[in-house]
Formats: structure tokens, C-alpha cells, sequence
């Protein structure tokens, strides 16, 4: 038994699209050991690995863990999943998580428990219509976020994820490259104002985060003065302007084992709190407020289409194959091209951070 509900995206190819998205209901404990140990035996069977998102179900989380997969971000959970012997990808978050894991594995057969859990950010951004932009402003550089479909992908000239997107950005405006951005307009402003980058911001926003909101969260700082605040910068500026730490998915992890305050509060999808509380068992996790007192809901911050991964989704791609990844392999290569240009660059930098002092990398001593 699922719940089906609308979703309202937007676009500035037009004004609401209407989506939705179908969350299955959460099993019974017999039920639920039961879809466990079905899938332990069915990811042995098929030679299959899961990576799941810090968003998806703390089941699914766990799972991944005790059977050798990895919890991570978009990009990890592909690289996680290049990189194992596995066959079989199993991803565990939305579709265009699965679509970058491909492109990453062509050999490997990827599935998703449900191929239809999306994101607003890839659904707001069609390809025909980024691919016009770009053609109307071809002395820019694109740079698209990685919440975007393979064909976006395609066209643009880099993929970024959100802890990589400032070093990025700095290191083209440094070269006097002008940018298109996309599709994320709070990030892109985030990061404009960082760099002070000549940036075009696609007017794309994610869900859950624009949802965030900076007058009740202010109130929340007084009520838990001990608290610092994490925020994801897919939120909206007077959020960020809040934080103490602005940050990814594992850059908010980081903060939150390096810092000694007592309690957090924090502005990004719940399902993080999962992976915040087993790695900080003393510490407070507080979810940052999407509305007022007067809301039914007062921190509602959930991604619909995360929520419609489940076990029971899990168990049926593994048994029958339901929900593979396909891609066309020339629009593959063409995307997994501004994906690599972005894993080299971050590769150098891990390169350049870990060279002795007083080395130049691939010089020697200057």
C-alpha cells in the first residue's frame, strides 16, 4: 500500500509543474525483519552492492553499511560503486543519482528500488530548454549542479556537487570565465557571493530546502543559544546568513564531529539526522524550522521522492531486475566527460593539500 501525492515544482520555462511522488508504507517489525533478510541474501546473490543517500530510509542506510556498500553523497555513491567489484549497482536515492552512477559504471547493470523518485531540481531543469540557454549565451561557461538529468549533464561544461562548487567556481572566475549556473538559484547566489563570479543563475530551487525559513529559525537560536546552526546552501539566503557552518551533506557531518558545541541545529532534509546522531551519540540534533506556529507542520524539511525508496522497492529490483538505469552511450560519454573534468579537479586538490611544505606537486622543491 503506497500514498500518492502531488508536488508542486518550479521552472522557468513555466510557472508550476505538477508533479508527484508515491510513498510506500512503512512494514510491520515481522514484516520488516522479514524484507531485511531477503535483501542481505538477494545483494549476495547478485553480486550486487547498495549505496544509499544520507536522505533515503535509515533502513536502507544501515543496510547498505552491514553489507558492504557506503552511505554518502551523490557523487561518492557513484565513485563508491565505479570503483567495487560488484555487477550489480543498487542506488538507493533519486533518479539522477542512478543515471551518474551509470555513467560512471557502463559495464555494470545499475537498479534503483523505484525509478520514478525524482528531484525538483532535475525535474525543473529540462535539457532542451538549459541546452537554449546555453545557445543564447555561448561566451559562458555551464556549470550545472549534479542534482540534473544525464542530458544536462551532457551539455554542460562541468558538474559540481555542493562541496566542491565554491574551489570550482573561484578557480574559473580566476581564468576570466564568465558562468551559467544551474539549476539551483539559493546555491548559485551562495556561491556568487562568495567568489564574486560573473554567474547567470538558472531560477531552479530544491523542494525541502527553499522551504527553510529565516524569521522562525532566529527564533529558534534563542530558545538553544548553545546551539550552532548547520545549514546546506541550497537554502535561501537569510537562512545561510544564520549559520555558522554553510556546508554539504558531509561537510555538515564533518562540522558536527569537529565542533564541541553541545546541540546543533540543523537546515537539510531529516534523513540526515540519521547518519548526525549515530556518529555524534552525546551531541543534540535539532531540525530547523520550514514554517510558523500556526503550520500543521512545523519542520517538515523531507524529499518526497527520497521517501519512496524502500525495502519493498529493493527486494523487487533485485528479484526481477525492475528499475534499471539505461543510457545511450554517446549521451553517457558526453556527460561523464564534465563529470570527470570535476572528479580531476578535486583530485588535484587532494594531491596539492597532501604535498610536503615547500613542493610544488609535479615540480619538486621551488
Amino acid at each position: 500500500m503506497s500514498t500518492v501525492f502531488p508536488v508542486d515544482v518550479e521552472s522557468p520555462t513555466c510557472s508550476t509543474l505538477q508533479a508527484w511522488a508515491r510513498v510506500p508504507a512503512e512494514p510491520g517489525p515481522a514484516q520488516r525483519a522479514e524484507l531485511l533478510a531477503r535483501c542481505r541474501d538477494l545483494l549476495a546473490r547478485e553480486n550486487a552492492v547498495l549505496v544509499a543517500h544520507y536522505y533515503v530510509h535509515p533502513d536502507l542506510q544501515d543496510l547498505a553499511l552491514e553489507t558492504g556498500g557506503c552511505v554518502a553523497d551523490s557523487l561518492e555513491m557513484a565513485r563508491f560503486g565505479r570503483d567495487h567489484a560488484a555487477t550489480t549497482l543498487v542506488v538507493s536515492g533519486v533518479r539522477f543519482m542512478g543515471e551518474t552512477a551509470k555513467m560512471l559504471s557502463m559495464d555494470k547493470r545499475v537498479l534503483m528500488p523505484d525509478l520514478d523518485a525524482t528531484c525538483s531540481l532535475d525535474l525543473g531543469c529540462p535539457a532542451d530548454a538549459f541546452a537554449a540557454w546555453c545557445d543564447a549565451h555561448p561566451d559562458r561557461t555551464a556549470v550545472v549542479y549534479a542534482n540534473t538529468s544525464a542530458a544536462v549533464k551532457a551539455r554542460a561544461d562541468w558538474v559540481v556537487t555542493s562541496s566542491c562548487a565554491l574551489d570550482i567556481v573561484r578557480h574559473l572566475k580566476n581564468r576570466g570565465e564568465k558562468i551559467l549556473w544551474a539549476p539551483d538559484r539559493h546555491l548559485g547566489d551562495y556561491i556568487r557571493r562568495e567568489t564574486g563570479a560573473d554567474m547567470l543563475l538558472w531560477q531552479g530551487a530544491c523542494i525541502v530546502h527553499d522551504e527553510f525559513k529565516a524569521l522562525e529559525l532566529e527564533l529558534l537560536k534563542t530558545e538553544h543559544p548553545e546551539a550552532r546552526v548547520l545549514v546546506h546552501p541550497e537554502s535561501p539566503a537569510g537562512v545561510i546568513a544564520l549559520a555558522d557552518v554553510v556546508g554539504s551533506t558531509s561537510q555538515i557531518l564533518k562540522a558536527a564531529r569537529e565542533l564541541n558545541a553541545p546541540a546543533y541545529i540543523v537546515a537539510t532534509d531529516k534523513g540526515m539526522f540519521h547518519a548526525l546522531q549515530q556518529q555524534n551519540p552525546d551531541k543534540v540534533f535539532i531540525e530547523a524550522p520550514t514554517a510558523g506556529n500556526s503550520a500543521t507542520c512545523k519542520s517538515c524539511a523531507h524529499c518526497p521522492w527520497m521517501a519512496m525508496n524502500s525495502l519493498q522497492g529493493l527486494v523487487h529490483a533485485l528479484e526481477t531486475g525492475a528499475g534499471e538505469i539505461t543510457l545511450d552511450p554517446e549521451l553517457a560519454a558526453r556527460a561523464r566527460r564534465s563529470v570527470e573534468r570535476m572528479l580531476d579537479f578535486t583530485a588535484g586538490q587532494k594531491r596539492a593539500a597532501a604535498a610536503p611544505a615547500g613542493l610544488v606537486p609535479g615540480i619538486g622543491a621551488a
